[in-house]
């Protein structure tokens, strides 16, 4: 593909961006409205349990009296608030003001990715993020890297051998590890390996050991990897089922074309033709879905996992966030994780013209 053709590709791509986040926000706004136990009704049912001082600090100097009963002595909010707390507490978060404004002001903000801070957090949303991104970045990283190791020459293998006892025996593994989810198997190895109930070769919390910053680097390192590997494998054994049996049926698929035969023919090695007729053709697929491979790893497939073993990551955070109806945190990894997403196609895209230039997509029908 000329690269002035795929210069133009890429703008309009990007251009489609803008609009896809628009209506991804404005959906999971409308439907956050209706939801009910929003934060203004945990903050007053939060308030309802400590008591007037809070709800002091709330409405200001003095006002502490106002919470209180005067007769006898009692705090208000042992039977239901004051109305001028109640709409002190819709302003700090923001819901004295219209749906419609409060929407408009959220997207003014996200265009200068100000996000906000977190309702129940001391700290912005953005920094929130920088801080649990690492720790969902690495989980997400090696798993996919793995699944692809794994995937990509067992499937290849299982194409070459299909049908051998190979084939099948692989293939009970293969749908063991599509039938169960990653977080079960999580579960499994906490019980068998993290202390559970049999052994404890491995640790339980966190990606680093207490102590470990004043370690030398390359302990460090060893002690990173040591807790890499329970979360690693149990999302790599939830994830590699299917890759390996796309790459196994596209291979198939190829080898059983006429230019195969007519490789073979011309007196081609079965290598030669394998990774180098077959591999490239194959191979279109496997890799457009990198991306979305990545994706799925890193912000769906790992929450559980990252609540197993108590991985303070994007996943938990998410969770958190939902739980708590901390509404700038959840718009605002939304944002992020929809923005990330439609790079990661587009990249994807790019890594089509990568192991084919012959693809054109201003031909597309």
């Amino acid at each position: 593909m000329a690269p002035g053709l795929m210069a133009a590709y890429l703008f309009r791509r990007l251009l489609l961006v803008i609009p896809t986040l628009f209506g991804i926000i404005a959906i999971n706004f409308v439907v956050v409205q209706f939801a009910p136990g929003g934060p203004v009704e945990q903050m007053i049912a939060e308030l309802k349990g400590r008591g007037g001082d809070t709800m002091g600090r709330l409405t200001g100097g003095g006002t502490a009296e106002v919470a209180r009963t005067p007769t006898d002595g009692t705090y208000r909010g042992a039977r239901g608030l004051d109305p001028h707390v109640v709409a002190q507490i819709n302003k700090m978060f923001g819901f004295d003001k219209p749906a419609y404004v409060r929407f408009g002001d959220m997207l003014g903000n996200y265009l200068r990715f100000d996000f906000g801070r977190s309702f129940f957090r001391d700290q912005s949303v953005i920094g929130l993020i920088a801080e649990k991104m690492p720790v969902s970045i690495s989980i997400g990283v090696w798993s996919t890297l793995l699944v692809y190791f794994i995937s990509i020459p067992l499937g290849i293998a299982k194409a070459v051998r299909d049908g051998s006892r190979f084939d099948v025996a692989t293939s009970a593994a293969v749908l063991v590890g599509y039938a169960v989810p990653g977080f079960l198997f999580a579960i499994l190895l906490v019980v068998l390996f993290a202390g559970g109930s049999f052994v404890q070769w491995f640790p339980l919390r966190g990606l680093t050991s207490p102590g470990a910053e004043g370690w030398p680097w390359s302990a460090r390192a060893l002690d990173y990897l040591w807790h890499m590997v329970l979360p690693t494998i149990a999302l790599v054994v939830g994830g590699f089922a299917s890759l390996t049996m796309l790459t196994k049926n596209c291979f198939l698929e190829e080898i059983r074309k006429q230019y195969v035969v007519t490789a073979r023919a011309k007196g081609a090695s079965e290598r030669r033709v394998m990774y180098r007729h077959v591999f490239r053709n194959a191979m279109l697929l496997i890799v457009a879905g990198f991306p979305a491979a990545f994706i799925g790893m890193l912000f769906s497939s790992q929450l559980l996992v990252e609540i197993v073993f108590s991985l303070d990551g994007l996943g938990l955070l998410g969770f958190e966030s939902a739980i708590r109806r901390d509404y700038p945190v959840m718009f605002g990894t939304l944002y992020i994780f929809t923005l990330l997403g439609l790079v990661l196609q587009i990249a994807g895209d790019l890594m089509y013209t990568v192991v084919d230039p012959r693809i054109d997509f201003e031909t597309r029908q």
